[in-house]
C-alpha cells in the first residue's frame, strides 16, 4: 500500500496543492495535524482535506488553538493573532470536522504510531534532538513512529548505540532492520523550518517499509500576498521565502 504522509499544512493552500500534484497516485493519506494556523486559507485547506478523506487525520496544536481547546497565551504574538483570526473564519461544519481529530493514532496492524507532537505529549512537545527522541521511545510500542510539529524533516533511530539522529538518504530509507526502532518527521507542507522553502512530505510503502522524502516548490509569492491581504502579521509572509 502506498501512503501519502503529510503534516503541518498551516492553511497554505498553494503548498498543499503542489504536494498533491507531485505525489501522484496513492492508496491512503495520513495527515499528522495542524491543518490551520499561520496561513491565509484555513477554510479551503480543511475543505480540501474533507474531500481527500484521510485514513488518519490528527489534531495539531494550532488546530486546537483555533477551536479554543488550547490556551494560546504561550503562543508568540504572530501565532496568537493568526489563531484568533482563524477561529473567526471557520464554519460550524469545519469546527466539527477538526473537533473529531485526535492528536495520536496507534496502528498495531502496521506496527506504527502516528502523532502530531510527540508520543508522550502528542499535542505540544517538540522532538528537536536525539535526547528528546530517546525519552519518547518509551512512550510507544511500535517499531516506527511518524510525527510532525517541528516542520523539520528528521530520522531518529533507537538501537544498540542509543538514540541517533540520521540524515535522510537521497532516494529512500527502509525501516526493516530487526530490533531497531525509528521516529520519522516528514517536515512541514505549509511552513518549512529547515532553511528550504519547498513543501516537504513523505511517501510510504507499507509492504517494503520504505519512506521517501519529497520536496516540491510552490508559488509562495501567492501565499504571501494572501497573508498580507487578510491582515495577518507580515512576518508570517516573509518567513515562507526563507523556509524558517
Amino acid at each position: 500500500m502506498n501512503v501519502l504522509v503529510m503534516t503541518d499544512i498551516h492553511a497554505n493552500l498553494e503548498a498543499l496543492e503542489a504536494v498533491l500534484a507531485d505525489a501522484g497516485a496513492w492508496d491512503e493519506l495520513w495527515f499528522l495535524g495542524d491543518a490551520v494556523g499561520y496561513g491565509p486559507d484555513p477554510v479551503a485547506c480543511v475543505e480540501r482535506l474533507l474531500e481527500l478523506r484521510p485514513t488518519h487525520w490528527l489534531a495539531g496544536n494550532h488546530d486546537w488553538a483555533a477551536l479554543g481547546r488550547l490556551d494560546i497565551s504561550d503562543f508568540n504574538p504572530d501565532a496568537r493573532r493568526a489563531a484568533e483570526w482563524t477561529r473567526r473564519q471557520l464554519s460550524p461544519t469545519l469546527v466539527e470536522a477538526l473537533l473529531a481529530c485526535e492528536p495520536r493514532a496507534d496502528v498495531p496492524e502496521l506496527d506504527l504510531c502516528l502523532v502530531h507532537g510527540s508520543p508522550r505529549h502528542p499535542i505540544w512537545e517538540y522532538v528537536l534532538n536525539a535526547g528528546v527522541a530517546h525519552e519518547n521511545f518509551e512512550a510507544f510500542e511500535a517499531s516506527l513512529c511518524l510525527f510532525g510539529h517541528t516542520h523539520v524533516p528528521a530520522i531518529y533511530s533507537e538501537g544498540v548505540d542509543g538514540t541517533l539522529r540520521l540524515p535522510f538518504p537521497p532516494d529512500e530509507a527502509q525501516f526493516t532492520e530487526p530490533d531497531a526502532r525509528w521516529m520519522v518527521n516528514p517536515g512541514g507542507v505549509g511552513q518549512p523550518r529547515d532553511g528550504d522553502p519547498r513543501a516537504s512530505y513523505l511517501l510510504f510503502d507499507t509492504e517494503t517499509r520504505a519512506l521517501r522524502l519529497r520536496r516540491v516548490a510552490y508559488p509562495l509569492e501567492r501565499t504571501q500576498e494572501k497573508i498580507l491581504d487578510a491582515g495577518l502579521p507580515p512576518r508570517l509572509a516573509a518567513r515562507l521565502a526563507y523556509g524558517w
